[in-house]
C-alpha cells in the first residue's frame, strides 16, 4: 500500500514537470491586453520573470505553459503598454505641492487671498507659487506688485503665471534679484509703466529672480520627486520625459533610483547649462535601467497666452508685437553642432510659427536629411504649412501636447486671428509627416492625467464635453494613434522603444490595468475610467494588491 501511494505522487509530480515547461514570477490571464506592438496585436495573457515580459499570447498557452508564483485574473480587464508622458515637469509638479497653488483662481485678489493664506503657514524667506491665468479673470489684464509690496515688504514673493512664462515679483524679489528700472535682458521683458518697474516679468527675465532664490535641498527634492511619483502610477504613468532638468536634479534622481525609493522612470532633458555640459556632454548619453539622459532642451520663444510665442506676423490682438525670440539663432545654431557631434538629442521649445520656423531651419542646416538622430520639436503648436514638409525632409519628431489645444481655444483666434488659427494644433497633419508623433502634458502646466491627453487628442473636447462638435476636429488623432502616442511612439522620441512603450518578449513589464476599455466605451465615459493597478517592471506600485 504504501509502494502505491508513493507511486500515485511520484507519477503525479512527472505529470505536473510535463505539463509545465517554464516557470515564471507573475502570469497575467483572463485579459484583454493591447501590446501596441507592430500589427496592433490584442491577446489575453502574459508571463513575467525579473521584471520583463518572457512571453504573451492566448490565455490556455500561457496557462499551460507557466508555473508562476503568483497569478492574476484579470477579469476581462483591459491592459495596456504604462501610459509615457512625452514632456512634462515632474520635479516642477512635486514642488508644486509645497507651493501656493493659484490655478483656477478668478481674479488678482484671489491671488492675494490664497498666498496671505500660504504664507501663514510657511515662514521661508521666499513665498513661491504658480497657476494664475489673465484669460480667466473678468479684466483679462495682467497683474502689478502694489499689494504684495504691502502686504510682503520683507519677504520675497515669485508667483508664475500657469505657463510659467510670466510671473509677477515683489519688490524684496527684484532687489535680491539686483534688478532695477534700467535693467534690461535679452529674450525678456521687466514691464515698467511710467518708468517704473511692475513686477510682470517675461519670459527669461523670470530666470533672472528664480536664480536668485536658495538652491533646492536634496532633501527637498526628495520630498518631491516621491510626492510627485505617487500621483502619477495613480494614473497610469510609468516614464515621464522631464523637459528642464539641472545636473543636481539628475543626481538627486539617480540616487534615489539607485535606494529604490524612485522607481518611476524618467527621461531627463537637460538645461544646457555649464555644469550640465561639463558632467554629461563630454562623457555622452547617461543610462540606466531607469533613467535616460540624452537630450538637452532649448527654448525658441515664449508663450502664446503671454504674447511671448515668436510669430511670423504680429499678433492680432497686438499688433505692435510678434513676440519673443530667447535665443539668437547664431547660438541655437552653435549648439546644435555641438550636440549633432556629441551625440544628443536636440529637443527645442517652439510654440509660434517664426520659432518653429527658425529651428526646423537650423536642424535641417545640421542634419541634413532623413536619419536616426531623432530630434524633436516640443509643442509644434504653431506651424507654418510651408514648414510641415521639415519634418519628413529630416525626420524631425514633434512632442506635443493635445490639452494645450482644448486649454487656448477659448482664447486662441483672439492671439492669431481667423486664418492662422487654422495651422495651430495640426496633430493629423505633424502625424502624417513622418507616421510618429509623442504626446504629453506639459503638466504641472495641465493636468497629469493620461486620459485627458487621450480624450483632447481624439475628441478635441475639454473636460467638460465642449465643443460639441470638437476644436479643430480635422486634426483629431483615432483612438489607435492617440495610445501610439502616448506608449510606443514616446519610447520611440526617447530611443527607448527596445525596452518600453509595448507589451512585447524580452520588453520591461511596464503595464497598466484600466476598469474600462478607452479603445471601445463611448465617448463619455472616457474621462470616468479608473487606473486599477499600475506596474513598474514587473511591481505593482498602484492599485489594491491581493
Amino acid at each position: 500500500m504504501k509502494n502505491k501511494f508513493v507511486f500515485i505522487i511520484l507519477i503525479t509530480s512527472l505529470m505536473s514537470s510535463c505539463y509545465y515547461t517554464e516557470t515564471a514570477d507573475i502570469l497575467i490571464h483572463n485579459a484583454k491586453i493591447y501590446t501596441v506592438d507592430a500589427n496592433f496585436t490584442v491577446t489575453e495573457a502574459m508571463a513575467i520573470k525579473d521584471g520583463k515580459i518572457i512571453d504573451i499570447g492566448p490565455n490556455n498557452e500561457l496557462k499551460n505553459r507557466y508555473q508562476a508564483e503568483k497569478e492574476i485574473d484579470a477579469r476581462l480587464r483591459p491592459i495596456y503598454p504604462g501610459f509615457i508622458d512625452a514632456h512634462c515637469h515632474f520635479l516642477w509638479y512635486g514642488n508644486s505641492f509645497f507651493q501656493v497653488d493659484l490655478i483656477g483662481t478668478k481674479s488678482w485678489d484671489e491671488v492675494i487671498e490664497r498666498t496671505q493664506a500660504f504664507a501663514k503657514t510657511n515662514q521661508d524667506e521666499w513665498i513661491t507659487g504658480r497657476g494664475w491665468d489673465q484669460n480667466d479673470w473678468s479684466t483679462n489684464e495682467f497683474p502689478s506688485k502694489q499689494k504684495l509690496d504691502s502686504l510682503f515688504p520683507n519677504r520675497a514673493v515669485l508667483l508664475k503665471r500657469i505657463d510659467e512664462h510670466a510671473a509677477i515679483a515683489n519688490q524684496k524679489a527684484l532687489d535680491l534679484a539686483g534688478i532695477t528700472e534700467k535693467s534690461e535682458i535679452e529674450g525678456g521683458v521687466y514691464q515698467k509703466q511710467d518708468g517704473k518697474l511692475t513686477g510682470l516679468l517675461i519670459d527669461n527675465a523670470i530666470s533672472t529672480v528664480s536664480n536668485a532664490m536658495p538652491k533646492m535641498s536634496f532633501e527637498h527634492m526628495e520630498r518631491a520627486l516621491i510626492k510627485a511619483q505617487e500621483m502619477c502610477f495613480e494614473k497610469g504613468l510609468t516614464t515621464v520625459d522631464d523637459a528642464m532638468l539641472e545636473n543636481e536634479m539628475v543626481n538627486a534622481i539617480d540616487s534615489l533610483h539607485k535606494s529604490g525609493k524612485l522607481k518611476m522612470k524618467v527621461y531627463g532633458m537637460l538645461v544646457p547649462s555649464a555644469a550640465n555640459k561639463k558632467q554629461f556632454l563630454e562623457k555622452g548619453p547617461y543610462l540606466t535601467d531607469r533613467l535616460s539622459v540624452r537630450a538637452f532642451k532649448y527654448f525658441a520663444d515664449g508663450a502664446l497666452g503671454s504674447r511671448g510665442a515668436k510669430l511670423i506676423d504680429p499678433y492680432h490682438d497686438d499688433p505692435s508685437n510678434t513676440g519673443l525670440f530667447l535665443k539668437d539663432s547664431a547660438y541655437l545654431q552653435a549648439e546644435a553642432r555641438v550636440l549633432h557631434n556629441k551625440g544628443f538629442q536636440m529637443n527645442t521649445h517652439c510654440i509660434g510659427d517664426g520659432a518653429n520656423r527658425l529651428m526646423l531651419t537650423i536642424y535641417g542646416d545640421v542634419l541634413k536629411s532623413t536619419n536616426d538622430r531623432r530630434w524633436r520639436i516640443e509643442h509644434a503648436q504653431i506651424v507654418a504649412a510651408d514648414d510641415l514638409k521639415k519634418f519628413k525632409a529630416f525626420t524631425i519628431i514633434p512632442s506635443v501636447q493635445p490639452t494645450h489645444a482644448t486649454s487656448d481655444m477659448y482664447w486662441v483666434e483672439d492671439r492669431l486671428g481667423k486664418d492662422r488659427v487654422q495651422t495651430a494644433y495640426a496633430w493629423k497633419e505633424l502625424l502624417n509627416q513622418n507616421g510618429i508623433i509623442a504626446l504629453g502634458t506639459d503638466f504641472p502646466i495641465e493636468d497629469i492625467d493620461p486620459l485627458k491627453t487621450f480624450y483632447a487628442a481624439v475628441f478635441r473636447k475639454d473636460a467638460e464635453g465642449y465643443p460639441e462638435e470638437g476644436f479643430q476636429k480635422e486634426n483629431a488623432l483615432s483612438r489607435e494613434e492617440a495610445l501610439k502616442g502616448m506608449t510606443i511612439w514616446a519610447a520611440i522620441s526617447n530611443f527607448e522603444e527596445g525596452q518600453k512603450g509595448s507589451l512585447e518578449k524580452g520588453k520591461s513589464a511596464d503595464f497598466i490595468i484600466l476598469d474600462q476599455d478607452i479603445m471601445e466605451i463611448p465617448e463619455n465615459q472616457i474621462l470616468e475610467t479608473k487606473v486599477e493597478k499600475t506596474y513598474v517592471s514587473g511591481e505593482q506600485v498602484f492599485g489594491i494588491k491581493k
